[in-house]
């Protein structure tokens, strides 16, 4: 059941510099979006990984601490021997060290995903704080702003406007969830796209 939007001001901000991120933590903010382009060998790798043919999955929960960068070994190690692979992992680290100082993490549960099609089709909220989301390759993740969660049909967690919003490719969202105290009825409603189309997802979650 999609929980009852609370009665106050629900908005998104989007900018293109990352400390643009830093935004989500405002009462009344539910996504920022970091909105950037991503370097020609980071597009080639994320190409490259998508173009296998292949599902391919890596999650693992990470200790971080604020003070050191976290060291990710076999990174979705499938794509080991792509070209860009370096950087691809380069990039993450620095999400993940990013994401870490924004909300003093402790813990974070990292998940990479090469993708044929949909993951999760129906607009729904997370039950989560604070997820970060970025889509390397293929169409980004859909969204829908605060007025429109109305138009949600609940058997189908289908949206009847035409409104919808997407992230892009390179994109870097951070999107507040239900468990994000005092954001109750406020998370942001969201779907994987309905293209069949490859993509390779990022996500990272505040664990402790």
């Amino acid at each position: 059941m999609i929980p009852t939007p609370r009665p106050v001001d629900i908005f998104q901000v989007i900018g293109d510099t990352p400390q643009v991120l830093t935004d989500v933590l405002q009462d009344g903010v539910n996504l920022a979006v970091w909105r950037r382009r991503l370097p020609a060998q980071l597009e080639d790798f994320a190409a490259l990984a998508v173009s296998l043919g292949q599902t391919l999955a890596d999650q693992r929960v990470i200790d971080v601490d604020e003070q050191h960068m976290p060291v990710l070994t076999e990174l979705l190690r499938e794509t080991a021997d792509l070209h860009g692979y370096e950087a691809f992992v380069a990039d993450v680290n620095w999400l993940l060290a990013a994401y870490t100082c924004l909300v003093g993490a402790r813990r974070i549960g990292l998940r990479l995903r090469v993708l044929a099609g949909p993951m999760c089709p129906r607009f729904h909220v997370d039950n989560v704080p604070l997820r970060l989301l970025t889509t390397y390759a293929g169409p980004g993740t859909e969204w829908l702003p605060m007025q429109a969660r109305g138009s949600i049909d609940l058997r189908t967690g289908q949206s009847s406007v035409d409104n919808i919003q997407r992230l892009q490719a390179g994109d870097v969202a951070v999107l507040k969830g239900e468990k994000w105290h005092g954001n109750e009825g406020a998370g942001l409603m969201h779907r994987s796209p309905a293209e069949q189309q490859g993509r390779l997802l990022l996500s990272l979650d505040w664990l402790a």
